[in-house]
């Protein structure tokens, strides 16, 4: 599987790169001598050794003395005790993940000390212009641009939360080692502190006990945003700014943000019952609660900054005014509180929630640093609300907290004092002492007033979202709170007006324009969440209406009756009576929509608030992406349809297209292109009825699930489908790759808008001639036939599967919260793409990925098309992508490992199967280099492939640990210990593939 930074493959430093790799694992030996005595390092650095021998004779040629020393590696392993071989998988699963942090450290390293970063802002930009598009062209196309990252919550993050961050402060202290200012006494420190961390990750159990919820993997998606996307937001903001300037004599506008977020985390119900309708209103409630939460923090720091009192007189005229409506207010609190009795501190304090968000109630100058270490400080997400299930604790909230128990008067009295306090007439009260009465608030700093009131209004909105989460009665007024990002930027923007005119723009344009910017980017949301469901749910409830309304059954109905109900429904006025495939699909969403907003609207007697949600059809089959285009017609070509596009959507349709079921049907190569054929067909659909249209593409982590880098997958699109809009998933493991350090946050960020710019300006190239289609369909035929031979219609195929891999075992991980299964079934059929992905990617068959392919171009190169398919490669870059994603895939395939997985686990009257598929992955090989011209896998990224090369000694091991582990366990399956050494292997292998599933 392609590795998760192939789309930042700048050069690094091998030489210091393996230097870090070499003091990480002697550090690592360290630790291990330490908590598991001598004897055991000894042998865990022997073990070692003897693997990489053996992979410095194989990768030198010398087969059969690398086949020797491997077998004499699986035969003391198979001699090892239980205890023995937990602590081995352990050494080495700890080392792989050492190793990758070490190669993200380089990647970051080398950004900072070059000059001029290729796919970058300004090299693009550059490009393009000399290139003959005007300034004002390259202007106007980068503030439009619409870029929708969508983080998803797809089970394939292997690493818990905790050692994640425990991952990324070892990257700070590689990144503070290379100080050149540092004594060699600071760079002792440092190194004790990474012996510190890393005894820490030894003693952290890696292994999930309990499944996550789906308000789990909500929080960690939330996490990601809070620790990584919002400190790169702004800085890749002044990027695209800075290079626009400098080409174009423009920057970028503040309330223009090229890329936004969406999730769908918490709403993403096909298959998972575990998402209910409460599920998804509270992930809701706590990212609109974090975004708020996060204002508040930058909101004081800007308090702090803009002192001064030069402002414009709009300024001016906005804060008298509110300190005019603080002064009423006070004058009404003051009547209040002579009028307070007990019994209403203790009605308050009973509507007050019974678990708050952590520091909900504490000012934001409590996360500061008072430890005055000079070492950088990472900041650990809080529980609280967030429950997370995973992760470093955070304290309770005060509100949370037990009374004291030393008596029970002074428990009674420390309450009742609580209960004031935390009052609205308490918090006022004390708000007294801390503020100068207004009569003397005048000479105060009006930028000062007016963020102040800012921040007031913030807390409310912060307060009412908490008390909607607890389920609590919330009685503010509109003005009291923030409902939209219009209504923040408004006084945001004044305040960065005012500053310009009075001749402070370089105050304006820092950490306010920062702020505005991530006002901009976030909204008050943070990232918008989408819901998913299988349309045969939907199918379901219109049974259920016909049937009541004694007009049959809804989905037994043709395509043509469905639509003509649906279609006169959604005319009509009055509400009904108590994956995509189809038009009628898309319909039937926007009609139960059409009914809930109706139910809502007389429930509150007044038209339902916001717009209505976009429908988004899902093509994700082969049949269905081969009908994509009909569909869309079929919808557009309904009156009522289309004018409600345009109406309430803006004239803009968007499709999704689905990349893992695709290839789980009919092979990687086949799945390919029909989604290019697809998307062709759908937006040349869309233009006939002159609507504009977005695809979002579902992409998964690996290749075999249309993974790649994020730059050759955009720039490999058929032309006219990224036209300034694109939406993309980035799943499970790839979300704390491509944005869990801020550095390589913003590069990513960057590469998205770059990759689409170019793709809109100058797209690829199409196909030269009708002939390079023709050989598409035909590779494309026989690689599916191929593959669907293999792996449905051979019977003996899934007992094989079950035997050569631990995808059976995979379940015990508990890293997602939905089943691996869409039904009870137990075929291939039914199996989620990620498990099936995932399960041969540990044995490192990685067939998914490239089984069907050598057939197909066997068959076309037979008939004498070799040269065609070799100018293919050179001249059409959707074909060049396809074959350098398998070629990669190749290069990371291992033929003895996963020989030595059958000979131990596969019944000997199916080991024909095995040997078969590995002499198709051989001639696949030498296929796909007669048609990339190259002389050995990836040598075109040879870095990749030293990259591969310098996991072999730590990973080699663990997979014939696996086969070990996974004998014995398939004989004594209800052994705890032996299943964790099985889970541990897992997390180290996936940790040197670098992929999961």
């Amino acid at each position: 599987m392609t590795d998760t930074t192939d789309d930042i493959a700048e050069e690094i430093s091998f030489q210091s790169f393996e230097d870090d790799c070499k003091m990480l694992g002697n550090l690592l030996l360290e630790v291990l001598q330490r908590e598991v005595g001598a004897q055991m390092r000894e042998k865990v650095d022997r073990y070692r050794t003897l693997s990489q021998s053996a992979c410095s004779m194989r990768l030198a040629g010398i087969e059969d003395m690398a086949e020797l020393l491997e077998k004499q590696l699986a035969s003391d392993i198979s001699n090892m005790s239980l205890e023995e071989a937990l602590t081995l998988a352990r050494a080495f699963s700890h080392y792989l993940n050492l190793m990758g942090i070490a190669e993200v450290h380089h990647r970051v390293r080398r950004q900072k000390n070059v000059a001029s970063l290729s796919k970058s802002c300004d090299d693009i930009f550059y490009q393009l212009l000399q290139r003959g598009v005007s300034p004002d062209q390259l202007y106007e196309t980068v503030c439009k641009q619409e870029v929708e990252i969508v983080l998803t919550a797809h089970p394939t993050q292997i690493n818990r939360r905790t050692l994640q961050y425990k991952h990324i402060k070892l990257s700070l202290l590689l990144d503070l080692k290379d100080r050149p200012d540092l004594t060699t006494e600071e760079r002792d420190m440092v190194i004790e502190d990474m012996v510190r961390e890393i005894t820490s990750i030894w003693q952290t159990d890696e292994l999930r006990r309990h499944k996550p919820t789906p308000v789990d993997e909500a929080s960690a998606g939330l996490n990601i945003v809070e620790q990584s996307l919002w400190k790169a937001v702004p800085h890749y903001l002044r990027r695209v700014s800075n290079a626009l300037k400098k080409h174009t004599g423009k920057p970028l506008p503040l309330k223009c943000t090229p890329i936004r977020f969406g999730s769908w985390m918490g709403g993403d119900r096909d298959g998972n019952p575990n998402v209910t309708a409460k599920v998804t209103k509270d992930v809701s409630l706590l990212s609109r609660w974090m975004t708020i939460d996060l204002y508040i923090r930058e909101v004081d720091s800007l308090k702090f900054e803009l002192s001064m009192n030069r402002c414009s007189d709009s300024l001016s005229k906005l804060a008298h005014e509110i300190l005019e409506q603080e002064s009423a207010s006070e004058d009404r609190h003051s009547w209040d509180h002579q009028c307070y009795s007990r019994n209403q501190v203790k009605q308050q304090a009973a509507a007050l929630p019974t678990q708050l968000p952590a520091r909900a109630d504490q000012p934001s100058c409590t996360e500061c640093n008072v430890g005055h270490s000079h070492y950088p400080r990472i900041e650990i997400p809080r529980t609280g609300l967030l429950n997370q299930q995973d992760g470093p604790e955070s304290p309770r909230s005060p509100m949370a907290k037990s009374p004291s128990q030393n008596s029970l008067r002074n428990a009674s009295l420390i309450a009742k004092r609580k209960m004031f306090a935390e009052s609205q007439v308490g918090r006022s009260s004390f708000q007294k002492l801390l503020e100068p009465k207004p009569t003397k608030r005048s000479a105060i700093a009006p930028y000062r007033i007016v963020l102040g009131n800012i921040k007031d209004k913030l807390m409310k909105t912060r307060r009412r979202l908490e008390l909607l989460l607890e389920d609590l009665p919330c009685d503010f007024n509109l003005s009291e709170y923030y409902d939209t990002s219009d209504e923040l930027i408004e006084p945001l923007m004044t305040c960065h007006d005012s500053l310009q005119s009075c001749g402070s723009g370089i105050l304006a344009d820092g950490r306010l324009a920062d702020l505005i910017r991530r006002v901009a980017t976030f909204g008050m949301v943070l990232m918008k969440l989408d819901l998913r469901q299988e349309s045969g749910r939907h199918a379901e409830t219109l049974d259920a209406i016909t049937k009541y309304l004694d007009m049959g059954t809804y989905s037994e109905w043709d395509e043509e009756k469905k639509l003509e109900f649906l279609t006169r429904e959604l005319k009509g006025k009055r509400p009904l009576v108590s994956p995509s495939m189809e038009a009628s699909d898309v319909l039937a969403v926007e009609l139960l929509q059409k009914d809930a907003r109706l139910a809502v609207s007389g429930e509150i007697g007044k038209p339902c608030p916001g717009g209505t949600l976009r429908v988004v059809p899902l093509f994700e089959t082969v049949k269905d992406l081969r009908g994509a285009g009909s569909v869309i017609r079929k919808l557009l070509s309904i009156d009522w349809y289309r004018e409600h596009i345009i109406k309430n959507h803006n004239g803009h349709q968007e499709v999704m297209v689905g990349y893992s079921d695709s290839g789980k049907d009919a092979g990687r190569f086949t799945a390919a292109w029909e989604l290019y054929k697809a998307q062709e067909d759908v937006v040349a659909a869309c233009n006939e009825y002159d609507i504009k249209v977005t695809l979002f593409h579902g992409r998964g982590g690996s290749i075999g699930r249309g993974g790649g880098p994020t730059y050759l997958a955009i720039q490999s699109q058929p032309p006219g489908s990224v036209m300034g809009t694109l939406r993309s998933t980035e799943q499970g493991e790839m979300v704390q790759a491509k944005f869990g350090l801020p550095q390589i946050a913003v590069r990513q960020l960057e590469i998205y808008t770059t990759a689409v710019l170019l793709a809109t300006l100058r797209p690829p190239h199409p196909p030269r001639e009708q002939k390079w289609r023709n050989l598409m369909e035909e590779i494309s035929k026989i690689s599916c036939q191929n593959y669907r031979s293999v792996v449905y219609e051979n019977p003996e195929f899934l007992t094989y599967f079950q035997e050569a891999t631990p995808q059976a075992e995979l379940g015990f991980l508990n890293i997602g919260s939905r089943p691996t299964r869409r039904k009870s079934s137990t075929g291939i059929g039914h199996l989620r793409a990620i498990p099936w992905v995932f399960a041969w990617t540990q044995t490192r068959f990685v067939l998914p990925a490239w089984l069907g392919v050598g057939p197909g171009l066997r068959g076309v190169c037979e008939k004498g098309h070799t040269e065609d398919l070799k100018a293919m490669y050179k001249e059409w870059p959707f074909f060049q992508s396809t074959i350098d994603l398998i070629e990669m895939v190749l290069g990371k395939a291992d033929v003895p490992i996963s020989k030595h997985y059958d000979e131990v686990l596969v019944s000997n009257s199916r080991r024909h199967l095995g040997d078969e598929l590995r002499m198709e992955l051989l001639a696949t090989e030498k296929l796909v280099l007669v048609v990339s011209g190259h002389e050995k896998l990836s040598a075109n990224n040879r870095i990749l492939r030293r990259l591969i090369e310098s996991r072999l000694a730590y990973l080699n091991p663990m997979n014939l640990l696996q086969v070990e582990v996974l004998k014995r366990l398939r004989t004594d399956d209800d052994n705890k210990q032996l299943r964790d050494a099985l889970l541990i292997t897992i997390n180290g292998i996936a940790a040197g593939m670098r992929n999961t599933g």
